[in-house]
């Protein structure tokens, strides 16, 4: 990673708004150079940490440090960090290369040094030839570069994000991932990005920290927090999952079995996690694209069988809903290429998944 970054944390960061608290006890700590993403949904606490962040308000309790610095009470004009906001707040009379100069006039750089930043800035993000142009001249996605250069061209100790692609068409907003993730590659910068959008989170991110009701519950690498959720709340909120709700019926080294009605589920445990106690409830997170269609006589660790209550073509795949005789309604997703099936309505399947696919996980907290 790039020594250029800059590593923040937050120690038992909390924002309260009299009874109601935004944030609550939150502690994360952010490597130099890395791209996290703040995930969860309306209400969570994701952009008010953000605006802690950026000093924009002033956290109930718990403290803000960068490099080890406490900068809690660093007005955010002094904390040198740039920001790029969702509807990016450029100055409709200002020319691009305007937009772009107006942190460094700020900073009173000289006119040399000021010209030769905000050319390096434009072709940073491919806008070089635009410099002249008003920003109501450009796309939205032309835009978010503007703003996304005018946040990096005084070099900022951290960029921040506040749902920066929220405002673009699904097309244009997947194609500005993978640019926005090459350019934080190219600077070498601390990003933290702020969205509600899972996708965004896992293609984007190094790290995700995903929040509800204003408490961090789970952060990690995107593919860890997809394989591995803790929570019925994580595994729900990022992709989608079912869910097996049964009673704990064996138990053995390399995993158990529950009961789900008359049905016995199998479930492989890395073989340091705990047993579950016999008798006990247990929670099992499957995710729809690990259930796969069995032809007759085909085996698999767990087998049950269903009709297709309802089914949707989504281009790459097929998305259906099968009703089970005890595992209720579940979600299968399907390559539309090779499917073994042309999914028609109430025809019987047999789906099958190994003990490995699905994951145990904890209820949410009341």
């Amino acid at each position: 990673m790039s020594s250029a970054g800059h590593a923040p944390s937050l120690q038992g960061l909390s924002k309260h708004y009299g009874s109601f608290r935004a944030v609550d006890d939150v502690s994360l700590s952010v490597e130099r150079g890395q791209f996290l993403t703040l995930l969860g949904p309306s209400g969570s606490g994701k952009t008010t940490i953000l605006m802690c962040v950026a000093g924009f308000v002033a956290p109930t309790s718990g403290a803000i440090l960068l490099d080890g610095r406490d900068i809690t009470a660093l007005p955010p004009e002094r904390r040198d960090f740039g920001m790029v906001f969702q509807g990016y707040a450029l100055f409709p009379h200002m020319t691009v290369a305007e937009n772009v100069a107006f942190p460094l006039r700020v900073r009173k750089l000289p006119t040399a040094e000021r010209d030769a930043k905000v050319r390096a800035a434009l072709d940073l993000v491919q806008l070089e030839r635009f410099a002249d142009r008003r920003p109501s001249q450009l796309s939205g996605g032309q835009q978010q570069r503007v703003a996304l250069a005018r946040a990096l061209v005084f070099d900022p100790a951290l960029l921040l994000l506040d749902e920066p692609l929220s405002a673009l068409d699904k097309k244009l907003r997947a194609e500005l991932q993978e640019e926005l993730r090459a350019l934080h590659r190219r600077v070498g910068r601390t990003f933290i990005n702020v969205t509600h959008d899972q996708e965004e989170a896992l293609s984007m991110s190094d790290r995700v920290a995903i929040l509800n009701h204003g408490k961090l519950v789970q952060e990690g690498a995107p593919a860890a927090l997809y394989e591995r959720p803790r929570t019925r709340f994580v595994a729900d909120f990022l992709g989608k999952s079912n869910f097996l709700t049964g009673t704990v019926r064996e138990a053995h080294p390399g995993g158990f079995a529950i009961a789900v009605g008359a049905t016995r589920v199998v479930q492989a445990l890395d073989p340091a996690a705990p047993r579950p106690a016999l008798g006990t409830p247990a929670l099992l997170s499957l995710r729809p694209e690990k259930i796969a269609l069995l032809a007759e006589g085909e085996a698999a660790d767990n087998v049950v069988e269903g009709r297709i209550l309802s089914w949707a073509y989504l281009g790459a795949g097929f998305a259906l809903s099968v009703a089970t005789p005890d595992l209720g309604v579940l979600r299968v997703t399907l390559p539309a290429w090779g499917a073994p099936i042309a999914p028609v309505e109430r025809l019987p399947v047999r789906l099958g998944w190994s003990a490995a696919a699905s994951v145990p996980v904890e209820e949410d907290a009341a």
